[in-house]
């Protein structure tokens, strides 16, 4: 089929299912004007002047042996404060509204999918929008460790503050990881939309899918488009917003 025909194919899936969930990736918030990590433009092929590889600058082991560094990285570089929830995020929470989407799992931890209305996230790398100092958990926004002119530290025990992101050498949350996989198993209509689907343990929970309407919207292929039901290699934005338009929410 051509991939005209898989959209139309995909909107008469969602238009029939009231148990539908995303798994998405950073190619969903490209459109965003976030950066992804792998692609061409992506973080790890225009970061240069740091001397490390951003995958080194984003793990356990550096964060406390140059934490300066890594402050420096994330503001310069992760700081997604100005980005607007796009057509793929305003779709989604629109389907969760009509009461089809039963949960979004996503690998991106800059919360979009929050701003634009979704409820039911589940964030399996963390999330920008939280901190907490690793001495006595008091909580800070994103605004306070974004904007303090050195190393963030906590106003009440001068402890360090860190992200609640998952970084490398971290595991995921075990209630998040079971929340996602109860979900895409439980999935009439499985999404998969925005991700490269080569990063692990994340990228196995398609496995988990147990259904026969499991649809891949990637502008490049992935190592799981020949077991998908549907593969579209287009704007995930422009497909959601196609499949959406005449739903009412």
């Amino acid at each position: 089929m051509s991939e005209q025909d898989n959209i139309l194919k995909l909107k008469d899936w969602i238009e029939n299912s009231d148990n539908i969930v995303f798994f998405g990736g950073a190619g969903v918030s490209t459109e965003s004007g976030v950066p992804d990590f792998r692609s061409e433009n992506g973080i790890y092929n225009t970061v240069k002047r740091y001397n490390f590889p951003p995958e080194q600058i984003l793990s356990h082991t550096f964060f406390y042996g140059h934490t300066d560094i890594f402050w420096d990285f994330y503001r310069t570089t992760l700081d997604c404060r100005d980005a607007k929830p796009n057509k793929a995020h305003l779709a989604l929470a629109k389907l969760e509204r009509a009461g089809k989407l039963k949960a979004v799992v996503t690998q991106n931890i800059d919360g979009l999918h929050q701003k634009a209305g979704s409820k039911t996230v589940y964030e399996v790398h963390g999330t920008m929008a939280k901190n907490h100092c690793v001495k006595c958990g008091q909580f800070y926004d994103m605004d306070y460790v974004v904007d303090a002119k050195d190393i963030p530290r906590c106003e009440k025990c001068g402890g360090l503050i860190k992200p609640d992101v998952v970084l490398y050498e971290e595991g995921l949350d075990e209630e998040t990881i079971m929340n996602s996989i109860q979900a895409i198993r439980e999935a009439d209509v499985l999404i998969v939309g925005g991700t490269s689907l080569n990063v692990y343990p994340a990228a196995g929970f398609i496995n988990y899918y147990k259904g026969g309407k499991l649809a891949l919207i990637n502008m490049s292929s992935t190592p799981y488009d020949k077991v998908a039901n549907l593969v579209i290699h287009e704007k995930i934005g422009e497909v959601l917003d196609a499949c959406t338009a005449d739903i009412d929410a």
